[in-house]
């Protein structure tokens, strides 16, 4: 029987992206900005689509008439 294949993957290779030994900084003001960014673009999207909503209502209404 040959242990070849199992010596060979016994071995833990180290991965080099793993060794941070500095802290990292999380920047609040970038994180905000990110946050309001992103309740912004849902507020667009929900006014879009109430619109749309209420058009396609309004022209149903006025096409029945």
């Amino acid at each position: 029987m040959n242990n070849e294949g199992l010596t060979r993957t016994s071995h833990v290779i180290e991965d080099p992206t793993q060794d941070t030994e500095t802290p990292l900084r999380v920047n609040v003001d970038v994180l905000k900005q990110r946050l309001i960014e992103q309740k912004r673009k849902e507020r667009i999207k929900r006014s879009i689509i109430l619109s749309t909503v209420i058009v396609s209502l309004g022209a149903l209404t006025v096409l029945t008439y």
